[in-house]
C-alpha cells in the first residue's frame, strides 16, 4: 500500500495544485482579474514567437524563474522540466536525457546551444549558469533546425546582452561546505545607438562533499573563473555584428569522486578511499563572431565560432578507486595533446519577425571542423598483479589518438497558414560528414625511459549522410487553445572506435549513425484570462541501430557499437498559474517507459542478451512542484516572498543489465527573499532532508552521490 501511494504520489499532487488553484482563483477572480501570466517569446525555430505558438513541447525559463530557482549548473533542470535528467560524475560533463534518448558517449544526445552556438561536445561546453536571460528547453528531436547529436532535443541558452540602458549588478552568495559564489555584471552603451559592451564575471568555489579516508582530507574540493563578454556595433538600423567572448577556468581537487559498489556507497555515504590524488585542469574558451542583418523582406545571420578545451591532471587519477596502487590514469602529456578545438560556421536567412505573410521560411548552411587530438596512459603500479591479476606491475599502456571531423549541412524548414487556424510546418536537413582517426598503442615497463610501440601507427576514414525530416499540423481552436501533432526525425553522429586493451574490441571500427523516428501529440493552453498556462503532450520513439557503449576497463575507453532497438513513450504535463495576486503556482509532470525491444551485448569476449532492459539515466517519473507566495510589505519600497520546491524522481538504471538502480525519491528545496528597491537577500536551502541519493554511476559499479544538504544566503544589488 505504500509503494502505490509512492508512486501515484506525482499524479495525486496534479489534482491536489488543481484545486488548490481553484479554491483561489474562486476567492481572488474579482479583485486580482489584472494579474496574468506574462506572454513569452522564444526562438526555439530560430525566429522570434510567442512560445504558445511552437507546435512541440518547450519549456521557457526566464530570468527571474532562474534566479528564484536558484539555478547554478545546467544539470540543475532535472526534473524542472518534465522527463529531463542530468547528472555528471564530478567532472563538469554532464550526463543529460530528455525522454529515454540518453547521452552515452562523448557525442551527447542533447544538444547544447549558448547564444546561438553550438556547444559541439561534452568537452567543450560550460555547465556553469550566470547572467542568463532565459533558457529554452526543446524536448524531442530537433535535428532539423539544429543538426547533429539533438536527437532528445535542446537546451538554448540565452545570455543578456548590452543595449542602450545602462545596467549592471553585483551578488554574493555564502554557505556550508565553504561555498563562496560571486558576480559582477555591467552593460553599457559606448556610443548611443551605435556601441555597446557588457561583461559578465563570476567566481565559485566549495569545499568538498567527500572525504578521503585514505589521507583524510577533503576529497573534491573546487573552485572557477568565468567570464562573459560582449562588444555590439550598430553599422545602421538593419546591419549589426557582435563579438562574444566566454571563458571558463576550473580547478577541481577530486574530479571523480566514485565508490566502487552502491551498496558500499549508500552505506558510508561521501566517504571514499583512494590513493592516488590530483587536480583537474579545465580551461574553456568559446568565441563568436554574428553578423546579423534586419529587413523588410527578409533576415540574414552568419555566426562564425570558435571552441577550445584543454583538460588534464597534474598527477595520476585514481582508476582503481581503491587504497590501492593497482590502476591510475595519465593525460598530462602536454599542450600537443587532449586539447580539443572545434571552428564552426553558420549562415541563415528567414523570413522577417515581422511579417505578417502567411508564408514563413527559415533556411540556411552550417559547417564544422573539430581536432581532437587524444593522449592518454594507463598505468598499472606496484599493487595492480596482486590485485586484478594482470600477469605484472609497474607498466603503462600508452594509447595516442588523434580524430578529426569536418562537416556541412543544408537546411530549411517553411510554415504556413493554411487558413487562420491551420498552420502546416515542413522541414529537412541533410548533413554530410568525414571522420578521420589515427591510433598509436604504446607499452613502457620501469625504468624504461622511452616506451615501445606494441600497435603502430594506423588510420581509417568514415563518412556519411543522414537526412532529417519534420512535418507538424497545429490547429488553433481559439486564441487561448492550440493542439498540434508532428512527425521528426533524429540524428545522432556514428564514428569509429578508439584503441583498448581488450583484443576483442578492435580499435578503428566504424559505427554507423542513430536515428529515432519521433510522433508526438499536444495541447496548449492559455485559461482564465491567461492566468494558467496548460500544456499536456505525448510522445512515441522508436530508434533503430542505437548505439550502446561498452566500457573497457581498466582503460576508461568507451567501445560504441550499433547493436539496439529502443521504444520510448510517455507523457508530460506542465502547469503554470498566477492564482492570485500574490501565490504562484508551478508543476510539472513527466512519465517515460523507455526500454530495448532488441540489445545484443558483448564484451571481453562473453555475449550478454538484455532485451527489455530499460534505458539509462532515465527515470520513469519526474514530477516537479514550486509554490510561491509574494508579499508587498512596503508597495513600491519593500516585497518579501517564501517559495518551496518538490522534486520526485522515479526509479533510474545506471547500467544496461538494470543491475545498478535508484529507487524513487524526494528531494526539498525551500528559500525566501526580502527585496528592498535595488538591494535583495535571499536564504536558500537545497535538499532540506538531505536525501542520500545516486545521481551517477558507471556500469562496472562506480557510484557517485547527489549534493547533500545545502544552505546559505545571497546578497545581490541592481542598478
Amino acid at each position: 500500500m505504500i509503494f502505490y501511494f509512492k508512486a501515484k504520489l506525482p499524479f495525486i499532487l496534479f489534482f491536489i495544485c488543481l484545486s488548490l488553484f481553484s479554491n483561489s482563483y474562486s476567492q481572488n477572480k474579482i479583485q486580482d482579474s489584472v494579474f496574468k501570466l506574462e506572454d513569452v517569446i522564444v526562438t526555439a525555430q530560430k525566429r522570434s514567437e510567442l512560445l504558445h505558438n511552437v507546435p512541440f513541447a518547450i519549456t521557457n525559463l526566464s530570468a527571474k524563474q532562474i534566479e528564484d530557482l536558484r539555478l547554478w549548473q545546467i544539470k540543475e533542470i532535472t526534473s524542472v522540466i518534465p522527463n529531463l535528467y542530468s547528472a555528471d560524475p564530478g567532472d563538469g560533463r554532464d550526463v543529460t536525457s530528455i525522454r529515454g534518448i540518453a547521452t552515452t558517449s562523448y557525442d551527447p544526445a542533447t544538444a547544447v546551444y549558448i547564444d546561438g552556438v553550438n556547444q559541439f561536445g561534452l568537452d567543450t561546453y560550460i555547465p556553469t549558469l550566470f547572467d542568463i536571460e532565459r533558457i529554452e528547453v526543446l524536448r524531442g528531436p530537433q535535428s532539423t533546425l539544429y543538426g547533429r547529436n539533438a536527437m532528445a532535443g535542446v537546451i538554448n541558452i540565452i545570455t543578456k546582452q548590452p543595449s542602450n540602458i545602462l545596467s549592471g549588478s553585483a551578488s554574493y552568495s555564502i554557505g556550508n561546505y565553504g561555498q563562496n559564489r560571486m558576480n559582477l555584471s555591467l552593460k553599457s552603451p559606448i556610443i548611443k545607438d551605435k556601441l555597446f559592451f557588457g561583461a559578465s564575471i563570476l567566481y565559485d568555489a566549495r569545499n568538498g562533499f567527500y572525504t578521503n579516508q585514505f589521507n583524510n582530507t577533503t576529497y573534491d574540493k573546487q573552485h572557477g573563473f568565468s567570464g562573459n563578454y560582449y562588444v555590439k556595433y550598430m553599422a545602421n538600423h538593419a546591419w549589426s555584428l557582435l563579438l562574444n567572448v566566454k571563458n571558463r577556468a576550473q580547478r577541481n581537487n577530486g574530479a571523480f569522486p566514485l565508490v566502487m559498489g552502491a551498496d558500499a556507497a549508500i552505506a558510508d555515504p561521501f566517504v571514499l578511499n583512494q590513493n592516488a590524488t590530483t587536480t583537474m585542469i579545465d580551461n574553456t574558451l568559446n568565441a563568436s563572431l554574428s553578423v546579423k542583418y534586419t529587413g523588410h523582406s527578409f533576415d540574414f545571420l552568419s555566426q562564425t565560432a570558435y571552441q577550445s578545451n584543454y583538460r588534464y591532471y597534474t598527477n595520476p587519477i585514481d582508476g582503481d578507486f581503491s587504497p590501492y596502487d593497482a590502476v591510475s590514469v595519465i593525460n598530462n602529456y602536454g599542450k600537443p595533446w587532449n586539447k580539443n578545438k572545434i571552428w564552426t560556421q553558420e549562415f541563415r536567412i528567414s523570413s522577417p519577425t515581422s511579417s505578417s505573410n502567411p508564408f514563413k521560411y527559415t533556411a540556411g548552411a552550417y559547417l564544422f571542423y573539430q581536432d581532437a587530438p587524444v593522449k592518454q596512459g594507463t598505468r598499472f603500479g606496484a599493487d595492480a598483479n596482486s590485485i586484478m591479476m594482470v600477469g605484472d606491475s609497474l607498466f603503462t599502456l600508452i594509447n595516442s589518438t588523434k580524430t578529426t571531423k569536418k562537416g556541412v549541412s543544408i537546411y530549411g524548414q517553411i510554415s504556413y497558414a493554411i487558413t487562420s487556424k491551420l498552420n502546416l510546418t515542413a522541414g529537412l536537413r541533410n548533413d554530410y560528414e568525414d571522420q578521420t582517426q589515427s591510433v598509436l598503442g604504446e607499452y613502457q615497463h620501469d625504468p624504461m625511459t622511452k616506451p615501445i610501440t606494441i600497435r603502430p601507427d594506423t588510420s581509417a576514414n568514415i563518412h556519411f549522410t543522414a537526412w532529417s525530416p519534420k512535418l507538424a499540423l497545429d490547429y488553433h481552436m481559439n486564441e487561448h487553445t492550440m493542439g498540434y501533432a508532428n512527425y521528426s526525425q533524429g540524428f545522432r553522429t556514428g564514428g569509429l572506435s578508439a584503441l583498448s586493451s581488450d583484443p576483442s574490441q578492435p580499435p578503428l571500427v566504424g559505427f554507423l549513425p542513430e536515428h529515432s523516428n519521433n510522433f508526438e501529440l499536444g495541447l496548449k493552453n492559455n485559461l482564465w484570462h491567461d492566468r494558467v498556462s496548460l500544456n499536456i503532450a505525448f510522445f512515441y520513439t522508436k530508434v533503430n541501430d542505437a548505439q550502446v557503449p561498452s566500457l573497457v576497463l581498466p582503460d576508461a575507453i568507451t567501445i560504441t557499437k550499433n547493436v539496439g532497438k529502443l521504444n520510448s513513450k510517455g507523457m508530460e504535463f506542465e502547469l503554470k498559474a498566477q492564482a492570485s495576486k500574490s501565490l504562484f503556482i508551478q508543476y510539472s509532470l513527466g512519465y517515460t517507459d523507455a526500454s530495448f525491444k532488441s540489445l545484443q551485448l558483448s564484451s571481453q569476449g562473453s555475449s550478454v542478451n538484455l532485451d527489455g532492459k530499460k534505458q539509462l539515466f532515465t527515470p520513469d517519473i519526474t514530477s516537479f512542484l514550486a509554490i510561491q507566495y509574494n508579499l508587498e510589505i512596503k508597495p513600491g519600497h519593500l516585497s518579501a516572498f517564501i517559495r518551496g520546491e518538490w522534486k520526485y524522481l522515479g526509479t533510474t538504471y545506471f547500467d544496461l543489465a538494470n543491475t545498478i538502480k535508484q529507487s524513487p525519491y524526494s528531494l526539498f528545496n525551500a528559500s525566501v527573499e526580502l527585496n528592498a528597491k535595488q538591494v535583495s537577500l535571499q536564504g536558500w536551502f537545497r535538499n532540506i532532508s538531505n536525501q542520500k541519493y545516486i545521481a551517477y554511476a558507471y556500469d562496472f559499479g562506480a557510484a557517485h552521490f547527489g549534493d547533500p544538504s545545502n544552505y546559505g544566503v545571497t546578497l545581490s544589488y541592481r542598478f
